[in-house]
């Protein structure tokens, strides 16, 4: 099976589940969420997100396909971007870090390692950037897909709690520290993604 991690853009927003592909949980403030919501404009509310945050920043996700279908992707952006980051109790992200907004894997794909892959693929493409961390808002009560990622599996791929919640802590990935990960991992994960040379679906594209 072919495996790979793609830049999100506009052209592959589709290729997102589609309640993701309008969701503007993170993106809005509560207020105007709730407003596009109403009027029904929430996929342009989205399309217009990612348009600007790749104008100003650059990459701020990444869709996985398995044999050209897409299975996954992951989003991220400095908070700055992130106008529902501030309405967390353990907001601020710090500004040293890059917030990992959300993360998906579909059900038949799940278990696989993608998730690590993911996270590290983020990880690399910030390093080169000249960041020090991603910081991400868990959900402790986490029982199916969502817009917060479940804490535990946070702390699964790396993260540290760095301010503590009972539903929803802030953890924090040290981004050197992901280039400490073993090689036996290291080659784990190129298998895992049917790679034929060394990392080459694990670099920023």
């Amino acid at each position: 099976m072919g495996r790979r991690l793609v830049p999100l853009t506009l052209d592959n927003l589709q290729d997102l589940p589609q309640r993701c592909r309008s969701c503007v949980f993170w993106e809005l403030d509560p207020v105007s969420g709730e407003a596009a919501l109403k009027s029904g404009t929430t996929a342009l509310e989205k399309e217009a997100w990612i348009s600007a945050v790749l104008l100003d920043w650059g990459s701020c996700g990444r869709v996985v396909y398995v044999d050209d279908v897409p299975v996954g992707f992951v989003l991220y952006a400095p908070p700055a971007y992130v106008p529902r980051s501030t309405a967390f109790p353990t907001s601020p992200v710090s500004p040293d870090a890059v917030q990992l907004i959300t993360a998906f894997i579909m059900p038949g794909y799940q278990g696989q390692g993608l998730g690590r892959v993911m996270v590290q693929t983020v990880a690399k493409d910030l390093l080169r950037r000249g960041f020090r961390a991603i910081e991400a808002f868990g959900d402790t009560r986490w029982k199916e897909p969502a817009c917060l990622l479940p804490a535990d599996h946070l702390l699964a791929v790396g993260f540290k709690t760095v301010r503590p919640h009972p539903a929803h802590p802030r953890l924090r990935l040290e981004l050197r520290s992901t280039l400490s990960w073993k090689e036996d991992v290291e080659m784990a994960l190129d298998r895992l993604l049917g790679a034929v040379q060394k990392e080459p679906v694990l670099r920023p594209l």
